[in-house]
């Protein structure tokens, strides 16, 4: 008997994101560009503080944290989040550049720092292991 190929795949594994960014234009667009991608965003925030909470709360996979939110930034947010206990892959994003931000950006917690123009699913996934594409 020759077992059916599709009976021993599994499905992919979908990675799941909280985006933290204070413009709900760009957090409506992300999500519909990561959503359309395969990507589940479970869940959104507008600050800093309400992302670590929402990131303890949702336990997502990865947080998109921009770097520039109006109580803190988006660095000190990601070191926040390091300390959590089942901390997330943390992907800082930015209209601005890398070098906008100097060299605090290369030593804080953060996985990675992504230009928002070239925020998508595949960028995520390439920055993390364990998701099948």
């Amino acid at each position: 008997m020759v077992a059916n190929k599709g009976a021993w795949e599994h499905p992919p594994v979908a990675m799941t994101v909280l985006i933290v960014d204070d413009h709900l234009e760009f957090r409506r667009a992300a999500r519909l560009l990561l959503e359309a991608q395969g990507v589940l965003v479970v869940g959104e925030a507008h600050d800093g503080a309400e992302g670590v909470q929402a990131a303890s709360d949702l336990q997502p996979d990865i947080v998109l944290l921009d770097v520039m939110l109006p109580d803190v930034d988006g660095i000190t947010v990601a070191d926040q989040l390091s300390r959590l206990a089942n901390p997330p892959v943390v992907v800082l994003i930015s209209s601005r550049r890398h070098r906008d931000f100097g060299p605090r950006l290369d030593q804080c917690s953060a996985r990675a720092f992504v230009h928002k123009g070239d925020l998508s699913g595949e960028v995520l996934a390439s920055l993390t292991t364990g998701w099948q594409s």
